[in-house]
């Protein structure tokens, strides 16, 4: 007897026949209406993200490595193999910590799923924009899964998971794409599986951490196309008691629950819950950054009015973001929560132009910043994954004034979901800053009505630099 028959792997092959047996009509049309604004989205962070010193550096090298000219780098006039153009497109969307986030499932959903499938459309010329939007959707609904099923834990300990729950989305979006049948999707995740791996300690200054989604939409799309050539993975990649993916990636069996992995599918579409950002810094600070923006706007308050800033909040906010700030580039600026209050509370916003090389640090940012303090709560904690981002903050005014708010959805996030026309105006923001703006509107165009598209490789096309 073949081991495929022996192993108990119910949740991996119940997924992969999710992903094979979609279909277009099957998907409701609010999930086809918000899939297309949140590939937008990605899109337009890709497209900033082409001109930043780690993807310039990927794809010089990359370039040196690769001349294999099968599809594009988006916002670029390179081109590289399949591979490393999901490797080095992935990074870019992941670029700048303004793309999306399934808050709940903790992944950056849309850098591991569309470059790797797009890739497939320049591989195999010819998908419609229907067939791009249910491969797309495919992806979106299974990685969340994935990191619903290993809980706040996973990230906890350690594992980046945008590194690990990925290559899951990648592989569910390629293997959709390619139309493979349920077994060789089920070897397909297979194969991404066991490549997963990143380590959160990459928040702490390294570009490396910029290119965990890359790398997993590289894995995705490797085993994708490694199962279509008939290469078989581990079958029961999330289930197997040693050695699988969630006994692996998790201190002990009563952290995962396996039956989130197959939950709803079908009927709850996790593609709405995937929470979009309007602050350049990682998700977990955006709560934080909404509750001064809400308190300013009750009283005017300046950065030299501030005594100290107080943020309870979850264990992972604590952990994740809540350290004591030290200049160490760019992406250690992002993902803290003391610089990146500070440097709201100085300039009134946490976009693009507030990250800076030259700002980093700066000894007013810094010193602004020794006045925040994140503690954990364990209230807070006890509510659950689903109120991991739920912050009380507390500011005390030198004046003797205690403001105090409560969020726990950031604007933008699946609970305040952001309208087209915000979507629009930040992919236009952010998408002109590399592409010229008739044909940033021709792809904003293309993927709102991407349904009418008869070969889905247009979009990479228009992301070429002319």
């Amino acid at each position: 007897m073949s081991h495929e028959a022996t192993s108990d792997n119910r949740y991996t092959r119940g997924i992969a026949e999710f992903v094979s047996g979609l279909r277009y009509e099957a998907i409701p049309p609010e999930v086809l209406a918000r899939i297309k604004l949140l590939m937008l989205d990605a899109l337009g962070c890709a497209l900033y993200g082409a001109d930043l010193a780690w993807s310039r550096i990927l794809q010089q090298r990359l370039g040196e490595l690769d001349t294999t000219p099968a599809c594009a780098v988006w916002g670029t006039r390179q081109r590289l193999s399949a591979p490393h153009a999901a490797l080095v497109n992935g990074t870019q969307v992941q670029g700048f910590e303004l793309d999306d986030v399934h808050r709940q499932g903790v992944l950056h959903v849309g850098a591991v799923v569309l470059p790797a499938l797009v890739a497939i459309t320049e591989l195999r010329p010819g998908m419609s924009g229907r067939e791009f939007l249910t491969s797309a959707v495919a992806g979106y609904e299974i990685g969340p899964r994935v990191g619903i099923c290993m809980g706040p834990e996973h990230i906890a300990q350690g594992w980046h998971s945008g590194a690990t729950l990925g290559v899951f989305s990648a592989a569910a979006g390629a293997a959709r794409g390619l139309k493979l049948d349920t077994g060789k999707t089920v070897h397909a995740l297979g194969i991404a599986g066991t490549q997963a791996a990143g380590l959160m300690a990459a928040q702490y200054g390294a570009m490396v951490k910029r290119m965990h989604a890359g790398r997993s939409s590289q894995s995705g799309l490797y085993g994708a196309l490694l199962a279509d050539a008939g290469f078989t993975g581990i079958v029961n990649v999330l289930e197997s008691e040693y050695g699988g993916f969630c006994t692996t990636f998790s201190r002990s069996t009563d952290r995962f629950k396996l039956a989130e992995l197959t939950a709803g599918l079908g009927s709850v579409w996790q593609t709405m819950g995937v929470a979009l950002k309007f602050y350049a810094c990682v998700g977990t600070n955006h709560t934080t950054l909404d509750a001064l923006r809400d308190m300013r706007r009750e009283r005017r308050f300046g950065a030299s009015d501030v005594q100290k800033i107080v943020v309870h909040g979850s264990q992972v906010t604590a952990s994740h973001v809540g350290w004591k700030y030290v200049p160490q580039g760019l992406t250690s600026a992002q993902l803290n929560m003391p610089y990146c209050v500070a440097t709201w509370l100085i300039e009134d916003d946490c976009f693009v132009d507030q990250f800076t090389e030259d700002k980093v640090a700066d000894p007013a940012r810094m010193a602004l910043a020794d006045l925040v303090e994140v503690r954990h709560d364990p209230a807070i904690t006890a509510k659950g994954p689903k109120f991991r981002h739920l912050v009380r903050v507390e500011v005390y005014l030198k004046d003797g004034t205690k403001m105090e708010r409560t969020v726990e959805y950031a604007r933008g996030s699946e609970k305040k979901f952001a309208s087209a026309a915000e979507v629009v105006e930040k992919f236009e923001k952010l998408a002109t800053h590399v592409l010229p703006r008739p044909r940033v509107e021709r792809l904003r165009d293309a993927v709102l009505e991407l349904e009418f598209l008869t070969d889905a490789a247009q979009l990479a096309r228009l992301m070429v630099k002319a």
